[in-house]
């Protein structure tokens, strides 16, 4: 399981010209599911970013969580963060796990993330095409990878 994470004073998703998600300071989690993802990593990478310490304390220094900071979270599904380039121009996306398990790891995810930060967690659409848009705090943009632990 893949994110990347954007640190954001605001974000949206519209879907077809109309805006379907919204919040303001906190988190964009776009997130690639692989074939091989489970629960555990869904455990473990929600784990990983209540606790991220990338918000500025008092002294401007990233030393306060999304937790600390009441901060808001928008999770977009992003199968192409599995786009393999090695070979050819054109990205393989065989890693990417197919919608039958994707879309139930996906809400298990977003669930999680929703019980851990005890608010509603918006989020895009999986599958449709979205225009997501954000204004990039800091900018703060973070590469986290489940296989990897990194």
């Amino acid at each position: 399981m893949r994110v990347l994470l954007q640190r954001v004073s605001d974000a949206s998703v519209t879907i077809g010209g109309i805006e379907k998600s919204r919040i303001g300071s906190g988190m964009l989690l776009l997130l690639g599911i692989e074939q091989e993802d489970n629960e555990d990593d869904i455990d473990w990478l929600v784990r990983k970013l209540i606790t991220l310490r990338i918000f500025e304390d008092d002294e401007g220094k990233m030393n306060r969580s999304i937790m600390d900071t009441d901060g808001e979270a928008l999770v977009v599904s992003q199968f192409t963060l599995h786009a393999r380039v090695k070979k050819g121009t054109r990205p393989s996306f065989e890693r990417a796990a197919r919608p039958e398990v994707a879309i139930p790891l996906y809400g298990k995810f977003v669930a999680t993330l929703e019980s851990e930060l005890g608010k509603t967690v918006p989020t895009g659409e999986f599958g449709a095409m979205m225009e997501v848009s954000l204004t990039n705090d800091g900018p703060v943009t973070i590469w986290i990878d489940s296989r990897n632990r990194e």
